[in-house]
């Protein structure tokens, strides 16, 4: 398993902050999630600009190591990524389609994840216009209760599919709500779920297993496999991080003190100091997507050593602890690790009391952003 190392960081003269991505481990795991979801393979997720780190470039990563399916969330998204890609890969859209965007998305070779049966009417009658047959994926709910087909729209599918041969169905899929724990028993409801609707519509590819599915075992790994979070080195099941990491945020400090004890730190002066305390403030705060609640909870890492969080955080910066490191070892311009070696994201995401995908999707640019 690799790791970036702190001198492998770039620097850029003013950054405040390096962002690095190592496009090569993300490769690599998604090498090896396409080989454990076995014969069906594995698509990627790119959605939300590939979770941050920027869809084009893990696109074209993960088109180098094998994938051919692309998973985005809304059109906006496809419509950008779709011309970056050669014609043999297929990007689809997973919140379906809006009206308008019918004719584009068939224009623009983009497939929509059809979610209800007023949309694969529309698309039916859109190929019927333009006299073309056009590929489309149909997601059905199995209980999630958030997109997809309805049980009760299942019928009538079925009778428009038998009413004419003009929509091509490339994957029947749907997708776990629980697939984080191991132990919930919705997985298996959905799992004989999405079995019997594959018994009702026989003959069509799946696609079930998101990250966690495809932990959960070889009866969920049916067909395509859609990760996201796994292929950007996170924890994607009960904690569990096989994975490589793929992102290191590195911010400079700005400002060294000393302040004496009773002093107040930060905004609402919520943190006193109980001692005489060297702090330092560093370039990032919830405007770079490190939360609020990070106050008081989360810490970060200068040659392995925690430094803890003291104070709110602000807008653009943070105010840590440096007491445990030697007098003068940190200074303007020193980075401390955010992420990293000593610290992954589910670590920041627990200091957040929130979730790994929330504070990837979070991070913002005024970073430096960098790839290896």
């Amino acid at each position: 398993m690799s790791e970036l190392q702190v001198d492998e960081v770039g620097s850029v003269e003013g950054a405040s902050g390096y962002l690095t991505f190592d496009l090569e481990a993300l490769g690599r795991n998604y090498e090896a999630l396409a080989d454990l979801a076995g014969p069906g393979g594995a698509a990627a997720v790119v959605k939300a600009d590939a979770y941050g780190l920027g869809a084009e470039r893990v696109a074209k990563a993960v088109y180098e190591r094998g994938c051919r399916h692309f998973f985005v969330a809304q059109f906006v998204e496809a419509k950008k990524l779709r011309p970056t890609l050669p014609q043999d890969a297929q990007v689809f859209v997973l919140n379906g389609l809006q009206p308008g965007n019918e004719d584009i998305c068939a224009y623009e070779d983009i497939v929509p994840v059809i979610n209800s049966i007023d949309q694969w009417r529309s698309w039916a009658r859109t190929a019927r216009r333009l006299g073309r047959r056009l590929p489309a994926a149909v997601q059905f709910d199995t209980g999630m209760s958030r997109l997809g087909l309805p049980p009760e729209e299942r019928s009538q599918l079925a009778m428009e599919i038998a009413l004419g041969d003009n929509v091509e169905i490339l994957f029947l899929l749907s997708h776990l709500a629980s697939a984080d724990d191991g132990e919930s028993v919705q997985n298996l409801e959905q799992l004989e779920t999405f079995r019997a609707i594959a018994d009702e519509f026989p003959g069509y590819k799946l696609s079930f297993a998101n990250s966690g599915g495809i932990l959960l075992g070889r009866p969920y790994r049916l067909g395509l496999a859609r990760p996201g979070i796994a292929l950007y080195g996170g924890a994607y099941a009960d904690d569990m991080h096989p994975m490589e990491p793929v992102v290191r945020l590195d911010v400079a400090v700005v400002q060294t003190r000393t302040v004496p004890a009773g002093a107040k730190i930060g905004y609402g002066g919520i943190h006193v100091a109980s001692r005489e305390t060297r702090l330092a403030t560093i370039a990032a705060g919830y405007a770079d997507g490190l939360p609020r609640s990070l106050g008081d909870r989360g810490a970060v890492y200068f040659e392995g050593v925690r430094l803890p969080i003291v104070g709110r955080v602000s807008m653009d910066s943070i105010t840590i602890d440096i007491s445990a490191l030697p007098l003068g070892r940190i200074r303007l311009g020193s980075l401390v690790e955010v992420l990293g070696p000593n610290q992954t994201l589910e670590d920041v995401a627990r200091d957040a009391w929130t979730i790994s995908y929330e504070i990837l999707t979070g991070l913002g640019h005024r970073y430096h952003r960098q790839y290896r």
